[in-house]
């Protein structure tokens, strides 16, 4: 492991400076959100574990099956006129939720509806920004790119839940969810201003191109044997984050404070993790980004034995840094090794995979909460982390891949 040499800045470059200038506002936005939504549920009358897994399943499934639709798309069209159209249609949904929260009319068909727009749109933008980077930034400055991005997005992330518990608190869920949909907006705004360069139309079908990448995916053991690592991390994780975790603050922590506490605590490690990864390299990314898995377990199974608040906040943090030192890392990696014209494609066969249970673990974390306890679906969560991530290490190519970037083309 080592530390990268000095280099020029990347915030001198306007395009750099404007797509990390619309992550920051959507992020911050969206720090609000991930506070408000699951409380503006749980405050509506009759609300209980089963209706917020629903709302929150209803967002996440969208993401699952159009994610390799916007992997397609975002490499037949342009990469950021699709990134504004998803963030227009953030906006809306956004709106419509918070419009909803505040009038006090909000019918679960509703809000299920707009969840799916919500989760519509990040299936579009996820694939576009994976492939857009690579774009306007050079090869050899990839991961401090990544790196940096993720700095400024995080800390955005930390601001926001930091001041969601507050917000939530003082004047309701509603507003924090409109101030949400407004930094769609500007994100919108920003991202029009890019200029990047046209890309050559696609004679070929879209089935073909999907085609096309799901043979790059399958022929690189590492990408989908992390990806299926990560089908289970990310079910688990966001049941822990989106049901299991407010149901602990609200009964056993003292509400949505404590739990604003905890999930900032997160947001402060990613802030390091990432800043840390910019600047160190090494020599087998994906072993290194698989280890630095096995944290996120720790927070989890301190809210199964309802631990202090500080101290599942400081396993929270650990998490944090060790969870985007992964992000930048496999960012990396994927841009690296993949050739540009299939990135977004590829991209998407990641998300995808990685987002293939997700739904399952916001919609039975609920139910099962009730039926064996919060402390016993925690413990289960937190097992099936740890046993995914082993699993991970026993491939070859995961333990053994060096990045030298000849993948592009």
């Amino acid at each position: 492991m080592t530390v990268s040499s000095v280099e020029a800045p990347l915030w001198r470059d306007r395009q750099f400076v404007l797509l990390a200038s619309a992550r920051v506002l959507s992020v911050l936005g969206n720090g609000f959100a991930r506070v408000a939504l699951a409380f503006a549920v749980l405050a509506l009358p009759g609300a209980g574990p089963g209706r917020l897994s629903l709302v929150l399943a209803c967002q996440a499934l969208p993401q699952l099956v159009f994610i390799l639709a916007g992997g397609v798309i975002a490499d037949r069209m342009s990469r950021s006129g699709l990134m504004v159209l998803a963030d227009v249609m953030g906006a809306g949904a956004y709106t419509g939720l918070a419009v909803m929260v505040l009038t006090g009319h909000a019918p679960l068909v509703a809000m299920c509806l707009l969840a799916v727009v919500a989760g519509s749109a990040t299936a579009l933008f996820a694939p576009a920004l994976d492939g857009l980077v690579p774009l306007i930034v050079p090869l050899d400055r990839l991961q401090r790119a990544n790196g940096l991005l993720r700095v400024g997005t995080n800390s955005s992330l930390l601001l926001g839940l930091a001041l969601s518990g507050v917000t939530v608190a003082l004047v309701g869920a509603g507003w924090a969810l409109a101030l949400n949909a407004a930094s769609f907006v500007v994100s919108a705004v920003l991202t029009v201003r890019l200029r990047v360069a046209a890309r050559p139309r696609k004679k070929a079908s879209g089935w073909s191109e999907l085609r096309e990448g799901w043979q790059e995916f399958a022929s690189r053991q590492w990408l989908w044997v992390v990806v299926a690592q990560y089908s289970v991390v990310i079910a688990v994780t966001n049941a822990n984050v989106g049901v299991l975790g407010p149901l602990t603050a609200e009964r056993h922590l003292g509400g949505a404070r404590a739990w604003s506490v905890i999930v900032a605590a997160q947001a402060v490690g990613t802030v390091a993790g990432a800043g840390l990864a910019s600047r160190v390299r090494v020599r087998h990314p994906v072993r290194v980004a698989v280890l630095c898995t096995f944290p996120a377990a720790v927070p989890i199974a301190l809210l199964g034995a309802e631990a202090p608040v500080w101290l599942i906040s400081a396993a929270m943090f650990g998490a944090g840094v060790a969870g985007d030192f992964f992000g930048v890392l496999w960012a990396t990696t994927i841009q690296q090794e993949i050739p540009e014209r299939l990135l977004s494609r590829v991209s998407s066969y990641d998300w995808f995979g990685s987002l293939a249970l997700a739904p399952l673990g916001l919609l039975f974390a609920g139910p099962l909460a009730a039926t064996l306890g919060t402390r016993r679906t925690l413990a289960g969560c937190a097992t099936l982390l740890t046993l995914a991530t082993t699993a991970a290490l026993l491939s070859p190519q995961v333990r053994n891949l060096r990045t030298d970037g000849e993948g592009r083309s």
